[in-house]
């Protein structure tokens, strides 16, 4: 039986591009929420490596090599097969069909306005030379959320206009119809955004290299640590220091389990009197106890490959039986002539 079948628990679906290892911007954004989330919801995770392909063409081996390495990470951080299903999203080909239908209910105009998609642009400097795919994104996200009736969707701030405009093809397509044939969906924002980088002058990312991979054995994470960007001014230890800004309190307000000892840290940090190599010292020791048992565990399923392939072919092939019944209602639906 599917993780997910027979139940009447409410359908999540998240899931990452495979451009590469998973970090901790992503643990602290949405993976850990997902272990917790799996044991109350029917929740669905793809590894979407047809639309990472939208800005990658030029390098498609580069999704296919990191498509083990997310599940790699999915199972090591604690996502369980048996209570989410894991799918490959390039084998359910109901979403690119979805998706094809669902262009013809959305204007260029309305894609190039949306916020997300302006930001993605800007940040990758396309200018005109925008790949249709990626211009298409918000089409193809709304094909992902529907097929699987998600009504629960774990994304960033930065993403909600995503899901602002799959309710928008939604309504649309139930007003066509005449019934509510799909769902709205909802944004699930978490309370901590996305982690800076260690160098406090973005956000934490595989492609800008300033990440902290889930598989960072001690002496990266300490590294990775002593880089990271505190306050300029601070130069002694006595010396008053600024908290906001820090990338080293950003990060213990993620990470640390004891949060009257950060507020008390902060306190002592505004005042003067503590030192960033105490406070890199506490953070570092936080981050290798969090580490050290997900990246054991990811080495240990490193060595079954075959194993994590079976995960991803029973799930992509339940996945695969969703989104198809789900196109078969789309299509009749809309009247679409059937053979």
């Amino acid at each position: 039986m599917p993780a997910n079948e027979s139940s009447n628990r409410p359908v999540i679906l998240t899931g990452d591009r495979p451009t590469g290892p998973l970090h901790l911007g992503h643990y602290v954004g949405s993976l850990r929420n997902r272990v917790t989330l799996q044991a109350t919801h029917s929740q669905y995770v793809l590894i979407a490596d047809a639309q990472a392909l939208t800005d990658n063409a030029a390098d498609p081996d580069r999704i296919r090599r990191n498509v083990l390495e997310v599940a790699l990470d999915y199972l090591a951080v604690g996502i369980d097969p048996s209570l989410s299903t894991i799918c490959v999203q390039s084998a359910l080909p109901a979403l690119a069909e979805l998706t094809l239908l669902y262009l013809n209910f959305v204007t260029v105009a309305r894609l190039e306005r949306n916020p997300t998609i302006k930001d993605e642009i800007q940040a990758r400097g396309f200018g005109r030379d925008i790949p249709a795919g990626f211009l298409c994104y918000p089409a193809a996200q709304a094909a992902d959320i529907t097929a699987f009736k998600a009504t629960i969707i774990p994304v960033g701030e930065d993403q909600a206009p995503i899901i602002e405009q799959t309710n928008e093809l939604v309504r649309r397509l139930n007003r066509q119809t005449g019934r509510d044939l799909l769902p709205v969906a909802e944004a699930l924002i978490p309370a901590i955004g996305r982690l800076p980088s260690v160098d406090g002058k973005a956000k934490m990312s595989k492609s800008q290299g300033n990440a902290v991979p889930l598989s960072a054995d001690d002496v990266e994470i300490a590294a990775a640590v002593q880089r990271m960007y505190t306050d300029p001014d601070h130069l002694r230890a006595s010396d008053p220091g600024r908290v906001e800004g820090n990338v080293v309190f950003t990060y213990l307000d993620a990470f640390d389990p004891d949060l009257q000892a950060v507020a008390d840290l902060k306190a002592q940090y505004r005042q003067g009197g503590l030192g960033d190599v105490a406070l890199k010292h506490r953070l570092t020791g936080i981050l290798q106890a969090l580490l050290a048992p997900i990246r054991e565990r990811r080495a240990e399923l490193a060595r079954d490959p075959d194993f994590v392939r079976d995960v991803l072919r029973t799930g992509t092939a339940n996945g695969r039986a969703l989104t198809e019944a789900t196109k078969h209602e789309v299509m009749e639906g809309l009247g679409l002539f059937r053979l």
